[in-house]
């Protein structure tokens, strides 16, 4: 499977049962919704989250945003009903709360399937408990239609009695499992909620160090954070423009019969460019992402 291109920058976990919220997902800047039957939902509104998603759903209205609908767990009384549901929503992805192992999955997707759900729909994994990042590899690879990874850092943090600070190092050999499994994989993988919305400085911080460590973006709880998640995994100008810079170099040099090139003063090759073209690819992605939200 080739790597997704697909912005994946900001997405936003919201209520199902909150019939407001779906609507004002219509007009928000994310690039991905997910809509949650599962945490955000009380026990007595999830027969209202399951029915209010699948009437905005058919709806519409969300223009390019990808929807991710998250299902209940099948361990309590709402999962099945859940999936079986959201079999013909008409969902981009069903997000499966604290996968564990490959059985999970595979239960999962029979479900949808008996369900009448369209052979390719993909499916998203949480990971959020510490036997699911001891089984990261075993999940990531558990089925052509495992397309990401979602990382769950606030139950995980319950389950490792772990705490939240800055440089969240406490997450660190969590969420670098799940990274190695997820490019293994050749799947997306996003980074855990901050919790604090009154920082927004802790929030870009958090934002920064999930991109360097290859996060393919950040999911969110609230709104108000989408624009610094859209800005913290975008290319950047300069990044772009270096992007192209190689790529011409290396080209120019391959006609040459050279394998690598010096491009001020740095030692270019195959996989910079490789990694440059990703970038490039992404950027327009982006672009023409915005340009069809502005239409």
């Amino acid at each position: 499977m080739a790597p997704s291109i697909r912005p994946r920058r900001s997405v936003l976990y919201m209520p199902g049962s909150n019939a407001r919220a779906l609507e004002k997902g219509r007009s928000l800047a994310a690039d991905g919704l997910i809509l949650d039957m599962e945490d955000a939902v009380a026990p007595d509104a999830k027969q209202t989250a399951r029915d209010q998603i699948t009437a905005a759903i058919a709806e519409g209205g969300y223009g390019a945003r990808e929807l991710i609908v998250r299902t209940n767990g099948l361990d309590g009384p709402w999962g099945e009903d859940d999936l079986k549901a959201a079999a013909k929503m008409g969902a981009d992805a069903v997000l499966l709360p604290k996968v564990e192992s490959k059985a999970m999955v595979d239960q999962a997707i029979a479900i949808l399937d008996a369900a009448g759900a369209p052979k390719d729909l993909p499916i998203w994994a949480m990971m959020e408990t510490p036997l699911g990042m001891l089984h990261a590899e075993e999940i990531a690879f558990s089925s052509p239609r495992l397309q990401c990874l979602v990382m769950g850092t606030s139950d995980l943090a319950k389950d490792l009695r772990a705490q939240h600070t800055p440089d969240r190092i406490p997450f660190v050999t969590s969420l670098g499992l799940c990274i190695l499994a997820a490019r293994a994989a050749k799947i997306a993988i996003l980074d855990g909620v901050h919790l604090d919305l009154a920082d927004d400085d802790g929030f870009m911080a958090s934002c920064r160090q999930g991109r360097e460590l290859g996060m393919d973006g950040k999911t969110l709880i609230h709104p108000k954070t989408i624009a610094m998640a859209n800005e913290a995994f975008s290319p950047s100008e300069d990044e772009i423009a270096w992007s192209k810079r190689i790529i011409e170099a290396h080209a120019e040099a391959e006609k040459a019969g050279k394998g690598v090139v010096l491009v001020d003063g740095k030692l270019i090759e195959n996989l910079h460019v490789e990694g440059a073209k990703q970038m490039v690819a992404m950027a327009d992605a982006i672009t023409q992402m915005e340009q069809a939200a502005a239409e």
